[in-house]
């Protein structure tokens, strides 16, 4: 038997969670009370939305980082409430549970429901035996894993829709799942025969037997998985649960070193996760939950901070990671296309803005200065507003003879900002074959 050392050396062996002072948190949020088991809040750099209690359901608030908005969120923040959505998707028979973004094409959606299938947009369905329960892709989109009631882990070619593995153990119940990043790895989190709390790891390649089963504790609330590709951390977080611990994954045995717990005496109904280029890298921030808790009708941010004493930036625990511009349309995800994510730096003099093109004067048009910078698939229909408008605006003959010069100009704008999308793109593509020349 090999000798191995006792202890292990790692950078992020000491990191610690920091909660947010009450200046910090959102309260008086009147956060939903059903029992689904969901995050109940997502967040980006800007926003944070959250499952808000009403009748029926659906509806949600949307928290700007720094002020209270509503609902649809425009670059620029809220003028007013809006009431219609921006699109509705149908192809459901019965309640929507989860939604997930498809992590490189651009507006490819999937969503599950009690219908028993995962629908993807533009619909196309992929069919299980029963309720699904949990879904997850790897880095580049093209694995996707589910979980069902019957408490099976699935791989699945989501392109296609084809099967390509299913689990059959009979020591673990699954019922959320993570594939972890490119270490071609996936844990679940679920129970065990004796219905005691559980994570398995599984061979992405070979889901017959689990490599790895550690029960944990005799909780009801159900495990919550989230990873960090760049620090190669793993967070369980227990719905109900005061505490979460954390782990560090490693390619070779035992693959889960323990590193520590959180603890707090709130308990949390759901947590959602800031995204790598929102995070203050002054500050050594690697991870930044937003908990839910329902009893203080509170929303706290809680920081994970690798402790150095250097207030430079460290280039070891931020190496690049995957930014907010999609590696290709949709259209060349259908026809089969796989693309790895565009990379970004986070180091603060590299960071692009978030998700928005740059801005150009409007040579004096008051029309451009409302240019469309949030969403470049939606430019022929922003386009075709402005038109509108305008044309609303004139009122009389002359300005339907003047209409020439505004349709040359708006649609000179919208080829801008197609452009600045792609300049965008083709650096950050320039800037990630460097760094790996280098």
């Amino acid at each position: 038997m090999a000798w191995r050392p006792q202890f292990r050396c790692s950078k992020f062996r000491h990191v610690f969670g920091k909660s947010a002072s009450k200046e910090s948190c959102f309260d008086g949020v009147p956060i939903a009370r059903s029992l689904h088991d969901n995050h109940f809040c997502a967040v980006n750099p800007r926003f944070l939305a959250v499952i808000t209690e009403s009748v029926g359901g659906g509806s949600f608030l949307v928290l700007s980082i720094h002020r209270v908005k509503v609902w649809e969120i425009p670059p620029q923040g809220m003028q007013r409430n809006l009431t219609v959505p921006w699109k509705e998707l149908q192809g459901h028979s019965r309640r929507v549970g989860l939604l997930e973004w498809h992590p490189t094409a651009r507006n490819i959606l999937f969503s599950t429901a009690y219908d028993h299938q995962v629908i993807k947009n533009p619909v196309r369905t992929i069919s299980h035996p029963d309720v699904v329960l949990s879904l997850a892709f790897n880095t580049d989109g093209s694995l996707m894993a589910t979980t069902c009631k019957d408490r099976k882990l699935r791989l699945i070619e989501p392109q296609t829709g084809s099967l390509l593995q299913e689990s059959n153990s009979k020591t673990h119940r699954a019922g959320k799942v993570l594939i972890l990043g490119n270490l071609k790895l996936i844990l679940t989190t679920g129970n065990s025969c004796w219905n005691v709390r559980q994570i398995a790891l599984w061979k992405q390649d070979d889901l017959s037997v689990p490599l790895l089963q550690e029960d944990l504790d005799g909780g009801s609330g159900i495990l919550f998985p989230f990873y960090d590709p760049d620090t190669h951390m793993l967070y369980i977080v227990g719905k109900g649960d005061g505490s979460f611990r954390y782990y560090e994954v490693s390619e070779e045995k035992p693959y889960l070193h323990y590193l520590t717990e959180y603890r707090s005496l709130l308990p949390q109904k759901g947590m959602a996760v800031m995204p790598k280029r929102g995070l203050d890298v002054s500050l050594c921030e690697v991870f930044r939950f937003y908990k839910v808790v329902t009893i203080n009708s509170l929303i706290k941010p809680i920081s994970m901070i690798v402790p150095r004493r250097s207030e430079s930036y460290q280039e070891d625990i931020y190496p690049m990671t995957p930014g907010n511009i999609p590696a290709m349309t949709s259209q060349e995800w259908m026809d089969g296309v796989k693309r790895d994510p565009v990379l970004i730096s986070l180091m603060p003099v590299n960071r692009v803005a978030d998700s928005h093109p740059v801005k150009r004067k409007s040579m004096g048009n008051p029309i451009g200065a409302c240019r469309s910078q949030s969403r470049p698939g939606l430019l022929q229909l922003t386009y075709q507003e402005k038109l509108g408008n305008a044309n609303e605006g004139s009122g009389h003959v002359a300005g339907q003879e003047d209409s020439g010069p505004q349709e040359e100009i708006l649609r000179l704008q919208e080829l801008l900002n197609q452009k600045d999308v792609r300049i965008v793109q083709l650096e950050l593509e320039l800037e990630n074959k460097n760094m790996k020349n280098a």
